[in-house]
């Protein structure tokens, strides 16, 4: 993250400078104000361009070249836009051309040439530990370069059992700031280890020499054996990046436009009954990690079911009156927008659900062991099974299933445009008749 926010930085710097050496050599003199219609204009266009195009990204940094060529076009395109609105709408005013085409050219020469340095003096030296790997040896002992973490899953109590809560939330407190993990372990714990790596959002492999019924997503290698690839991480960094630009732009003023909601409700929910104002509840978040998420209490502090074993009624008696009114609006769901704010929840996302949470008789991942898969993004106020209509009590195995394929459908096609649009169809299902 560091070194992506270097390349911004050094591409700003190249195409600011390229137009001042434009400036000198014109009016040998540097003069900032001669540059900046043409800066103001194209910097943005270029560095969004540059960050849709990939010039910001893992690729772009262990090859230079690829960085280059990137960038190059991200340029090209923002200069274009510049030339088409200054001829066609006149909107700006040219400097001499031959200000004008130095700084252009030169930042193509800026660009290239700073991509080049930190290339050479950085990123170079640098080599594997752009990104951080792990290994898993579980009863399998493999040779493990220097630069790669080792865990050792006797020692750390980390056995594959997809239905074991506790040793998911370890697990994914190992893989914080992972980038890659490779499993070796036993052929017939290869199916269990693929089956948590899918719900880990990130990038797995399994050390194997054949194909079985893992669901490999492609081949790796390891240290000169093979691996098969059987996860891979749903956003890249640069995606991660905007969801979490979007999230903390439709939070924070969120948070400020409807704090007289927050106060009055809260103010109300103590009047009502005794107890605190928020109900806080371990549920299962982004890579199967457990985490804390903030409600309105709605029901008696007394009554309030901390696993999620018995789900909400029509006809509940542990609902207060207040309770009652925020749940079927949705009220209670606003503190949800810290969490977004502190990074544990997205605005748009799969629903967080308890511990406890039964469909039916069952266990949600007794249910359908793709369950786990579906925390490989971080969970959301709102998403796309609720839009669809599926929310409330699960009665059914059909009620879990339904709301499922819809996550999993929203985690293969997630889109900034698609979050949008889950945002504003939100809005529809606000009051539903399921919410009680």
């Amino acid at each position: 993250m560091l070194l992506y926010g270097v390349l911004v930085l050094l591409d700003v710097l190249a195409v600011v400078g390229a137009f001042e050496a434009g400036s000198y050599v014109r009016y040998n003199d540097w003069n900032w104000h001669s540059s900046l219609d043409v800066v103001v204009v194209t910097l943005p266009i270029f560095i969004l361009t540059a960050f849709n195009n990939g010039a910001y990204t893992i690729d772009a940094l262990r090859r230079a070249r690829t960085g280059i060529v990137r960038s190059a076009a991200a340029l090209l395109f923002a200069f274009s836009v510049f030339l088409f609105m200054s001829y066609y709408f006149h909107l700006l005013r040219f400097e001499p051309r031959g200000a004008t085409s130095i700084g252009m050219v030169g930042s193509f020469a800026l660009v290239a040439l700073l991509r080049l340095a930190l290339n050479r003096l950085v990123v170079s030296p640098i080599g594997h530990q752009l990104t951080s790997d792990l290994v898993i040896m579980d009863d399998v002992a493999v040779k493990v370069p220097p630069d790669h973490q080792v865990i050792d899953t006797a020692s750390t109590n980390l056995r594959p059992n997809i239905r074991d809560p506790m040793m998911l939330d370890r697990l994914a407190r190992h893989l914080r700031r992972i980038d890659r993990v490779v499993v070796a372990c036993k052929p017939e714990r290869e199916r269990d280890w693929a089956m948590l790596l899918k719900g880990a959002g990130i990038n797995g492999e399994i050390i194997s020499n054949e194909f079985d019924e893992v669901g490999a997503i492609g081949i790796g290698s390891f240290d000169g054996r093979s691996t098969l690839v059987v996860a891979a991480g749903p956003l890249s960094t640069r995606n991660r990046i905007i969801k979490r630009v979007f999230d903390l732009v439709f939070a924070v003023p969120a948070l400020i436009i409807l704090l007289p909601i927050l106060l009055v409700t809260a103010l109300a929910i103590k009047l009502d009954s005794r107890g605190p104002v928020f109900f806080r509840q371990q549920r299962v978040g982004r890579g199967n990690a457990l985490f804390e998420v903030f409600k309105f209490r709605s029901m008696r502090a007394e009554q309030c079911d901390a696993n999620g074993n018995v789900s909400a009624s029509r006809d509940d008696d542990r609902i207060t009156r207040v309770g009652r009114f925020i749940r079927a609006t949705s009220i209670d769901e606003l503190p949800q927008l810290l969490n977004v704010l502190f990074g544990s929840m997205s605005i748009v996302g799969p629903r967080p659900h308890a511990l406890g949470s039964l469909a039916g008789q069952q266990l949600f991942w007794e249910v359908d062991e793709r369950y786990w898969h579906r925390h490989a993004l971080k969970p959301g106020i709102t998403g796309l099974a609720q839009v669809r209509g599926f929310r409330g009590a699960t009665h059914r195995r059909d009620d879990l299933t339904r709301r499922l394929q819809a996550d999993l459908e929203y985690i293969v096609g997630w889109s900034v445009l698609r979050d949008v649009a889950i945002l504003v169809s939100t809005i529809r299902v606000v009051v539903h008749r399921n919410a009680f």
